[in-house]
């Protein structure tokens, strides 16, 4: 009896590894598998960032649910007033989102208790409060201040709010010739003045707070500003992180080039006869490899320079809506207001660009409605393209009609559109903060 004692006890142990190691084993697997099953190739951005699903649980505004207690509330939806827009729940949520129910219980939560202080400071004459303008390629940073204003998400009571607005425009600046290093010298003081006069900054370090700009310059000149940059939440239309974007923390802005020449593309497939469609300046690496390689196409329409106006009224533009596929190389940034264009006339986006965070990309499927290469891709372009069945192009372009919405600014804002997008964003990493 004594000699077996420790036999069995070996055994035991023995038995208790094992029963550990194959736990392990089993955990590894189911990991690595939902791991797989996540990643959408080929890809060639940052991964989608995961929705959050930690949302509010008390009435009275302040969080009683913690990390380990998760868990989604769904209400009556309140009336939008200002902002009504009557929508199918059964059309509009489809798998073009990566969480479509998701999606939905979020942003209802979102328009219901959301809050967002601006700080008054600065004079509206100069850098501050206001947009530049609303048209051209960098409208979007001008709908944002305006939007933001007409919305139900901004509060005049800064203890209510759940992030806070930075409102210094550096398109302003740069409209009035400001130079970069003046930027940077007058963002600076303005985030000292707000740091000194109100509590908000320090309780965070910045985490709460957000500015957004649309312009190259915009990020240019905060960089000179690093505490800002590292921890405050950038909203911006170049959204590269090659050159320190972060995408769990940072909001890549569309770029979209508003008013449109034309009206709105799309169940129109029977018009598209061109295979691809691409023209503009060679202001970039990647273009210039694609006009060398592709301008003397036959079937791919490339030109190396933007189709002059003496050729007709809005040639460029007629061109999205006979073309399956529009090219949108990354110009002097890796983004391009041509990706908004391609979606607005119906041609799906063939999107040329390593290093960029796509708008919206933790909330929209973008393989459900672009084509998405790397760079390095662009020798093979027309191969990969004549390569998509009728089929699948035809999903594709179905697909843009759906998403249009999401690429579009209106004044006042309308649910869903671009602004109610970015909201939803900076909503997301709200909770990410608070949590």
């Amino acid at each position: 009896m004594i000699a077996g004692k420790p036999l069995l006890q070996q055994s035991q142990l023995f038995s208790l590894k094992g029963s550990v190691l194959t736990l392990s084993i089993l955990t590894l697997i189911s990991f690595t598998y939902f791991s797989f099953k996540s990643l959408r190739p080929p890809l060639p951005f940052s991964p989608p960032t995961p929705q959050i699903t930690l949302l509010p649980s008390s009435a009275a505004g302040t969080s009683t649910t913690t990390p380990s207690q998760p868990r989604i509330v769904a209400e009556k939806k309140e009336g939008n007033v200002g902002e009504e827009q009557e929508d199918n729940d059964d059309d509009f949520f489809t798998d073009i989102y990566h969480s479509p129910k998701l999606f939905k219980l979020n942003f209802e939560e979102m328009e219901k208790k959301f809050k967002i202080y601006i700080y008054p400071d600065g004079d509206p004459k100069t850098f501050y409060q206001t947009p530049r303008k609303l048209t051209g390629k960098y409208a979007s940073e001008g709908y944002f201040f305006q939007n933001i204003r007409e919305s139900r998400f901004r509060t005049e009571d800064p203890d209510q709010a759940h992030l806070f607005f930075i409102p210094i425009s550096c398109h302003k600046m740069r409209g009035k010739g400001t130079s970069y290093e003046n930027m940077t010298i007058i963002v600076q003081n303005y985030l000292d003045g707000l740091i000194a006069k109100y509590p908000y900054w320090n309780r965070t370090l910045g985490a709460d707070h957000f500015f957004v700009t649309c312009h190259d310059v915009g990020v240019r000149a905060t960089e000179g500003v690093p505490f800002l940059v590292k921890n405050a939440i950038r909203v911006v239309c170049s959204p590269s992180y090659d050159v320190g974007f972060i995408p769990h923390k940072d909001v890549a802005l569309p770029q979209v080039l508003q008013p449109f020449a034309l009206p709105a593309g799309g169940n129109d497939v029977e018009n598209r006869t061109s295979l691809g469609f691409w023209a503009g300046h060679r202001n970039s690496k990647i273009r210039v490899i694609l006009a060398r390689v592709w301008e003397n196409d036959t079937e791919l329409d490339i030109s190396n320079n933007r189709i002059s106006r003496a050729t007709g009224h809005l040639v460029y533009q007629k061109r999205f809506y006979r073309t399956k596929f529009c090219i949108c190389p990354g110009g002097s940034q890796v983004n391009s207001a041509r990706i908004t264009d391609s979606i607005h006339y119906g041609c799906v986006p063939v999107i040329l660009s390593n290093y960029y965070d796509l708008p919206f990309n933790d909330i929209l499927d973008w393989q459900k409605f672009a084509v998405i290469l790397r760079e390095s891709d662009v020798y093979q372009l027309k191969q990969i393209l004549k390569s998509i069945s009728h089929e699948e192009f035809v999903s594709l372009h179905n697909n843009l009609v759906k998403v249009r919405k999401h690429f579009q600014w209106n004044t006042p804002p309308v649910k869903f559109d671009a602004f109610h997008m970015v909201i939803y964003e900076l909503w997301l990493r709200h909770h990410v903060i608070k949590y």
